[in-house]
C-alpha cells in the first residue's frame, strides 16, 4: 500500500505477450501496485480504460487495430489518466510524438536488469499521482505577450556571449516542446538543454522537438560553438560542460545518480558565462540541477523555474526554489515571453 494507503492500479498495454507478461510480473511484485488488466491493441486498451478505470497505463505505439498515438487521444478525450509509454529504440522518434498527445513520460522496454527494473517502478509510482485535467490544462493555455523583465543592464544586452541553459526530467519534455514551440526563428540566444533520458533516447527527442519550432534543434556535439537561434540538447550517453564559449562532451561521473548530468551542465554555464547566463530548471524529479541553478544565480545570471501548478513533478524546481537558486517562478505559458524579455526581444 501506498503512504495515502491506496493501491496503484495499472492498465498494460502493449503488442508483445511476452512483454505484458514482464511488466505485469515487475509491477505486481510490488505491494503497493496491482496490475488490472492488460490489452494487446489500442482499441481494447480505450475499452478497459473506460471498464476499469486504472489509476496509470503503460502504452505501447506500435499495435495492431489501434495504434498507441491513436488511443492515447482517444483516452484523454474520454478519461484522462497518466499514460506511461514503454517503447523499443526503434520506436523512439514516434514514442515522443505521444507526448503531445497527452502521455507524461517515455521509457524503454524493460528487461530483468534491477536498474531498469527500478525505473519503471519509479515512473509508474510517480505520475500516477498527476492531475491529468490540471495537466492537459496547462499545456492548452495560451502564453501571454512577452512584458519588460526588470534586470540588471548587464543581464539585459544583447551578444554572442550569452546562453539559456534549460534543466529537466520528469515532465520535461512537453514544457521544453510549449516553451520552444512559442519562441521565434529570429530568437538571439544559443539554448542548451540538459534532460534526464535514457540512452538511445537523444535523437528522437530532437527530432520531436523540431517538428515544433522554428529553432534550428540539434545533438549537441562536442568542441561545438552554440549560435544564436540553435539549440542543443545534451546527448543521454555524455555529460556537457561549456568550456569558454564551446561545448564539451566527456564521460558520464559514475556518482551521478541521474543521466545525463543537469548539475555538470549548469555549473559549466555559471562558470564560463557568469553575468551573461540565463538558468531555467523545469518539472521533474530528485534534487539533480539544483546546486547548477544557484551557482548561475551567484554568478549574477539570471535564473527562472517552471511554477507548481503547471509541473507534471514539481521536485527539482520545488528545490531549486527553496534553496534561493531563483530569482522568478513561472507558469509555464509564460516562460517563452520571459525568455524573450531577458534576451531582449522587441
Amino acid at each position: 500500500m501506498t503512504q495515502h494507503g491506496k493501491t496503484i492500479r495499472v492498465l498494460v498495454v502493449d503488442d508483445s505477450g511476452l512483454i505484458r507478461d514482464l511488466i505485469c510480473t515487475i509491477l505486481n511484485s510490488e505491494p503497493d501496485i496491482t496490475v488490472v488488466g492488460d490489452a494487446s491493441d489500442g482499441k481494447d486498451a480505450l475499452e478497459k480504460v473506460l471498464a476499469l478505470q486504472p489509476d496509470l497505463v503503460t502504452m505501447d505505439i506500435e499495435m495492431p487495430v489501434l495504434g498507441g498515438l491513436e488511443a492515447i487521444e482517444k483516452i484523454m478525450a474520454a478519461h484522462p489518466v497518466p499514460i506511461l509509454v514503454i517503447t523499443a529504440l526503434t520506436g523512439v522518434r514516434t514514442a515522443f510524438e505521444a507526448v503531445s498527445r497527452g502521455a507524461l513520460d517515455v521509457i524503454e522496454k524493460p528487461d530483468i536488469s534491477i536498474e531498469n527494473v527500478r525505473k519503471l517502478i519509479s515512473k509508474v509510482r510517480v505520475l500516477s499521482r498527476v492531475d491529468m485535467t490540471a495537466h492537459l490544462a496547462t499545456m492548452r493555455k495560451r502564453a501571454l505577450p512577452p512584458s519588460p523583465i526588470t534586470m540588471p543592464p548587464s543581464r539585459a544586452g544583447r551578444g554572442e556571449s550569452r546562453i539559456v541553459a534549460v534543466a529537466a526530467s520528469t515532465g520535461g519534455p512537453q514544457a521544453i516542446y510549449k516553451i520552444l514551440s512559442q519562441l521565434p526563428a529570429s530568437f538571439p540566444l544559443p539554448i542548451v538543454i540538459t534532460q534526464h533520458i535514457a540512452e538511445g533516447f537523444t535523437q528522437g527527442m530532437v527530432d520531436w522537438l523540431a517538428g515544433g519550432t522554428p529553432l534550428a534543434v540539434s545533438v549537441a556535439l562536442h568542441g561545438e560553438r552554440p549560435a544564436p537561434g540553435h539549440v542543443y540538447l545534451n546527448p543521454a550517453e555524455q555529460a556537457l560542460q561549456l568550456t569558454g564559449p564551446t561545448i564539451t562532451l566527456g564521460p558520464q561521473d559514475r556518482r551521478d545518480i541521474y543521466h545525463p548530468s543537469c548539475d555538470t551542465m549548469l555549473n559549466s554555464v555559471a562558470t564560463s558565462f557568469g553575468r551573461q547566463a540565463i538558468g531555467l530548471i523545469l518539472s521533474g524529479m530528485g534534487s539533480d540541477g539544483v546546486a547548477g541553478m544557484r551557482a548561475i544565480k551567484n554568478a549574477g545570471g539570471a535564473t527562472l523555474a517552471q511554477d507548481a501548478a503547471s509541473s507534471v513533478i514539481y521536485g527539482m524546481n520545488k528545490l531549486a526554489i527553496e534553496r534561493g537558486g531563483v530569482d522568478r517562478t513561472l507558469p509555464l505559458a509564460d516562460i517563452a515571453p520571459a525568455l524573450q524579455s531577458l534576451a531582449g526581444c522587441r
